[in-house]
């Protein structure tokens, strides 16, 4: 089999999408909501679906349970792009609440995203097929061994050639200072970090976007790429003393699941297609407008 020059590593999992709501309901109330999805999820799954919904060459390494749900799951993807690592039980499942406007709140369950073991995934791990080829890690926290483990991790994709990208996510725990140097050691790490505003402002300590973003700038190295995804304001990079942006294209939200991951398909498609950064930032953020504005998702034009 001849190796991709994309690799997705990071966690898969049952995703049942609910919405819209308006406002948080009292205990003990009935909702009626006017749509229900039940989709893969999970932040690597869904750069593997977008990244084969764009017709990209990908493999994805990932972990699911051994019950009827594990089988489900893994069904929904391109098998060929795929390689599984069954957990002796139940999957991982997420239910997504989404509110007015596009934003939502999951509630995850622990499942076979537990037991997911950093052995496993570095004993598969395939030597890079060039020198653009590109392998991404996300969804760590939701692993605890993977997340225990992400710089070795990081470490053992270089050795075996692969520039390396990281998305790490918001912490279920939020913001700790164990956190933050966590994160910021993966990020030291990896060629590329991968975050939304959110998560730059909580990895930073402070309230304002910029700010946020001029104390990570200052943190990464020369040979860093840092991108900031800001949702309908579109996505910066910082390398080498540059600053890129591309604007998002304006679009009727319906549901903003997995938007971020599908940017990190699409800008890393680029990448390693040779794109230039600027380029790939607007292929992100034109995808990721497009996915989460149709129904059933889109990913190209």
């Amino acid at each position: 089999m001849t190796v991709p020059t994309l690799l997705v590593l990071g966690n898969v999992n049952v995703d049942l999408v609910l919405g819209e709501v308006d406002g948080w309901p009292a205990v003990g109330t009935e909702v009626v909501v006017d749509r229900s999805e039940m989709r893969p999820g999970g932040s690597a799954g869904n750069t593997a679906l977008a990244l084969a919904g764009m017709g990209e060459a990908h493999l994805m390494i990932a972990s699911v349970g051994n019950d009827p749900n594990g089988a489900w799951l893994s069904g929904q993807f391109d098998a060929a792009s795929c390689e599984w690592i069954v957990e002796p039980c139940d999957t991982t499942l997420t239910v997504g609440i989404v509110h007015k406007g596009g934003d939502r709140v999951f509630f995850t369950t622990p499942g076979h995203l537990q037991r997911a073991s950093l052995e496993d995934l570095i004993e598969r791990l395939p030597q890079a097929p060039g020198d653009n080829a590109l392998a991404l890690i996300s969804g760590g926290h939701l692993m605890p061994r993977i997340e225990a483990g992400t710089t070795t991790l990081l470490e053992a994709l270089s050795a075996k050639g692969w520039r390396t990208a990281i998305d790490p996510g918001w912490p279920p725990v939020g913001w700790t200072e164990a956190n933050k140097r966590q994160v910021s050691d993966w990020i030291a790490a990896a060629d590329i970090s991968l975050i939304n505003a959110e998560e730059a402002k909580g990895l930073a300590g402070v309230d304002d976007l910029d700010t946020a973003t001029a104390l990570l700038v200052r943190q990464i190295g020369a040979a860093h790429t840092l991108v900031v995804k800001d949702g309908a304001q579109g996505a910066h990079a910082y390398a080498g003393g540059e600053h890129f942006h591309a604007a998002s294209p304006r679009v009727e939200v319906i549901d903003t699941v997995g938007a971020g991951d599908t940017f990190n398909a699409a800008f890393l498609a680029s990448l390693a297609k040779g794109g230039s950064l600027g380029a790939a930032l607007a292929r992100g953020v034109e995808t990721a407008a497009r996915a989460i504005s149709t129904f059933p998702r889109r990913y190209s034009a």
